[in-house]
């Protein structure tokens, strides 16, 4: 039967397995826009790295209300749906080391380093979401 995540399934939910996040930002003429992101969490922030010259960072400059959406496509299915607002820096001390910790979640420890350092260079921006309001169900099919 399907029900609400505890804080600790959540967490575990969103970093246990690697996932991708689907993005979901508002073009400035109102149509929406979803892209895949790697994510990392900063106790409930959730953080990832994106161009400058992105779509997902134009629209978000221009109105910072987002949503993320994680899932198993697997049976039973799970998802969490993340509303929030984006932040966006470009000089962020942080960014090295957020660019490898996300780059050795996703591609491995042992390219940890490569990723980090190839994505945290000018041009690239680190966004932080705040979320505002979290759905989070396991075992949606039972």
């Amino acid at each position: 039967m399907a029900r609400e995540m505890n804080t600790e399934e959540y967490r575990d939910f969103l970093l246990g397995s690697i996932r991708t996040a689907t993005l979901a930002t508002v073009r400035a003429d109102g149509r929406p826009h979803a892209a895949p992101i790697w994510y990392g969490l900063d106790g409930e922030t959730f953080v990832f790295m994106t161009g400058e010259d992105t779509v997902k960072a134009r629209n978000m400059r221009g109105e910072p209300r987002v949503s993320l959406c994680i899932d198993d496509e697997r049976p039973p299915f799970h998802f969490v749906i993340v509303e929030g607002t984006a932040e966006l820096a470009a000089d962020d001390p942080e960014m090295l080391r957020w660019s490898t910790s996300i780059g050795g979640r996703y591609m491995g420890e042992e390219q940890a380093e490569a990723f980090g350092r190839r994505n945290a260079v000018p041009g690239e921006l680190l966004v932080r979401v705040t979320p505002k309001k979290v759905l989070a169900y396991l075992n949606i099919a039972d």
